[in-house]
């Protein structure tokens, strides 16, 4: 007697890679569950526009049931994989103390990436990354507080000290919090206060890299920092940094020079990843290798060696020198969903996987940005306008494209930012605030609300 239990699927992360597995699979004859340790699927790209009080939240992390509440052969659990045992085919969630077994007869694992400090972990409390909504609400919080709090001291090296701001990363993500920052020091809050001058704020962009955008090629890397210096952007290269705390960070000549410190409240660390967990875990229970950054080497059909029904897809993977970005997550979701329905239909499996490079880019302020796509490279507004397509495009729901649209038109048109609500929790919770240091009152006498200030 024969099973009719359909076929059982895991795909863990709501991510682009695992988001785009699950709606390829919206016709196969299939059980699917998606596990995920957050309830929405995450536009990382736009992460840092929450950060600097473009966007809400809302709009780039839409709940994962509402994108799929359509999808019948869909079920989303909430838990953090603990352990996949694959000998077992079983996956081992929890949350909230409940703990989840699930079996799979096949498994995609988009799990994703977190910070990486290089060995450094104890930068984090002092440089907070920017890997997802907590992060960005807790640099908003750190961001508009560090002005509040400069309004209110009486110290000159305080004030120059909260009006310092240090993005480590010259990545794209770097590039653009560095810009945004920018455009709220020298546009957006230049008459919003009355002891500062917010157009007096220091910004300098650090990387041990010879140059910022190293990905796009030696022209535009040329030109993202001559935009960013026209901005008023310092951009310190071959710089290593070696010691981060709450008053400010020391960086080192990676030529093995002298050491320089920067006094800073605020620093934002855009300098590296590192995969979940879960490749290492993998790694143990297979043949397959890490590489230096946690990635675990998948094989061309982006399966683990001797486990054809385990796929790891996006940030965890390394494969043929793949970048790590949503691009890459996205095809494969959909190269794993397609390989699983061939192996249903009993259909020759496609060929290896080939990432198709659409292109990059990145933005360094209003009309400013830079595009690499294909043997074009673009600068200035026109890639600016392309960026801006490009993302509407892509993010998830009619409701979100519409309101990004109008948040966009106020903050790039006018001054106005419509999200710079910031809690008193936010500002006594991070180490930098949590010293103060002379001139300043303590913080955790402080309750605020930067409330909206219309554009202007």
């Amino acid at each position: 007697m024969t099973s009719s239990r359909p076929h059982q699927v895991i795909v863990i992360g709501s991510g682009f890679g695992g988001l785009f597995a699950v709606k390829r699979l919206k016709r196969a004859d299939a059980s699917i569950v998606l596990i995920s340790r957050t309830a929405h699927h995450l536009f990382q790209p736009l992460l840092y526009q929450v950060a600097t009080g473009i966007l809400s939240e809302g709009e780039i992390a839409p709940a994962t049931r509402e994108i799929l509440r359509k999808q019948g052969n869909v079920q989303v659990l909430l838990g953090e994989v603990t352990a996949i045992d694959i000998r077992r085919r079983m996956v081992t969630s929890a949350v909230a103390g409940v703990t989840t077994e699930t079996p799979y007869d096949s498994l995609i694992v988009a799990a994703g990436a977190c910070t990486s400090y290089f060995g450094s972990d104890e930068f984090e409390p002092f440089a907070p990354g920017l890997k997802c909504i907590d992060d960005a609400l807790d640099l908003r919080g750190r961001i508009f507080g560090a002005f509040e709090l400069a309004e209110l001291s009486t110290d000159d090296q305080a004030r120059r000290e909260w009006m310092t701001f240090v993005v480590v990363g010259g990545g794209p993500t770097g590039v653009e919090m560095a810009g945004q920052i920018a455009e709220l020091a020298y546009r957006v809050l230049s008459t919003d206060f009355r002891r500062i001058d917010t157009r007096r704020t220091r910004i300098v962009l650090v990387d041990a890299a010879g140059a910022v955008l190293e990905s796009f090629g030696t022209l535009l890397a040329a030109r993202a920092v001559s935009q960013l210096e026209k901005l008023g952007i310092t951009v310190w290269l071959d710089r290593k940094v070696v010691c981060v705390d709450a008053r400010g960070l020391t960086v080192q000549d990676t030529s093995g020079g002298g050491q320089e410190r920067i006094e800073a409240r605020t620093v934002i660390w855009a300098a590296g990843v590192r995969a979940s967990g879960l490749a290492a875990g993998l790694a143990e229970q297979t043949d397959a290798q890490l590489d230096g950054g946690g990635r675990i080497k998948v094989q061309q059909d982006c399966t683990l060696p001797g486990h054809p029904e385990i796929f790891v897809i996006g940030d965890m993977m390394a494969l043929d020198g793949c970048p790590g970005v949503a691009q890459v997550a996205m095809q494969q979701g959909r190269y794993a969903a397609d390989q699983i329905v061939r192996r249903q239909e009993k259909r020759q499996p496609k060929g290896p996987f080939r990432y198709l490079d659409k292109g990059s880019m990145a933005t360094i302020s209003r009309f400013r940005a830079v595009a690499s796509v294909g043997r074009f490279r673009f600068g200035g507004i026109v890639a600016w306008f392309l960026w801006l397509a490009i993302h509407v495009i892509y993010l998830v729901g009619f409701r979100n494209r519409v309101t990004t649209v109008l948040h966009w038109a106020v903050s790039f048109l006018g001054r106005g930012r419509s999200q710079r609500t910031t809690t008193g929790g936010q500002l006594t919770g991070p180490p930098g605030l949590a010293q103060p240091g002379p001139g300043v009152p303590s913080a955790a006498s402080l309750q605020m609300t930067a409330a909206h200030v219309p554009g202007r």
